[in-house]
């Protein structure tokens, strides 16, 4: 199998390369990253990619299929908040163009290109997987607390881009699998400042959540495709 994680140089991408690259049904993990993190693993190849370029997406996407089709394509990148001028929204008066352009840039559009790019060089017949990791808040269903407006937003409007991929993608191989991922709590750079108040048996380190996330991408058939599920496997409601 050849492996794509896009994001590779954060907490959980990093941890999910690391994962691939010891397993042995695993030939290949290219791993993705504007930082174009090095792992020093023989399997894996670091490669350029910004969210915000998608020539970059295209380039890349070019160089991974050098090397063969992609079986598994992860989107491990995400934005939640940035120093002091980005923080999630406690009010809709907090509201503002600019934070929802840059999260919005990252969190849907960007995963967006990259399946734009990613996918048409995926299998045409057998498994394949593209998964994107979401957030609970995503789920509109669940939301039950409201606040976060742009994380929020972004997120459930990545859901239903899944969802999307699904039904086009089961036209051309019915062995496609397209879902949405939540990683749980994580101690990432992402969730630090939003950490208080989480128990300590609530918080994954990102080795422990890049497991759990694989265990589920591992269980995922055919019927899964579409939908969003917890690190536990559990599905999460739209």
């Amino acid at each position: 199998m050849q492996a794509v994680v896009i994001g590779a140089s954060g907490g959980i991408g990093s941890a999910l390369v690391k994962q691939l690259a010891q397993r042995d049904d695993i030939d290949h993990v290219h791993a993705l990253s504007r930082s174009k993190a090095d792992f020093y693993a023989a399997k894996v190849q670091s490669l350029f990619i910004d969210l915000e370029d998608e020539d970059s997406l295209r380039v890349a996407a070019g160089k991974v299929s050098e090397t063969g089709a992609p079986d598994l394509v992860i989107i491990a990148a995400g934005l939640l908040s940035e120093g002091r001028a980005l923080k999630p929204e406690k009010s809709l008066r907090q509201q503002d163009r600019t934070t929802f352009e840059r999260v919005f840039a990252i969190n849907t559009i960007g995963p967006a290109l990259a399946a734009k790019h990613f996918i048409p060089i995926m299998p045409r017949k057998g498994r394949a997987v593209f998964a994107a990791l979401s957030a609970r808040v995503g789920s509109i269903s669940d939301n039950r607390i409201g606040g976060w407006h742009a994380y929020r937003a972004s997120k459930a409007a990545l859901n239903m881009l899944i969802r999307n991929y699904a039904i086009e993608q089961a036209r051309r191989n019915d062995q496609f699998i397209a879902a949405s991922l939540h990683p749980g709590t994580v101690d990432t750079a992402l969730s630090r400042p939003f950490q208080s108040g989480v128990p300590d048996r609530q918080l994954f380190t990102a080795a422990q959540s890049a497991g759990y996330l694989l265990s589920v991408i591992d269980d995922l058939t055919p019927e899964s495709s579409g939908k969003a599920f917890d690190w536990a496997g559990q599905e999460i409601p739209a």
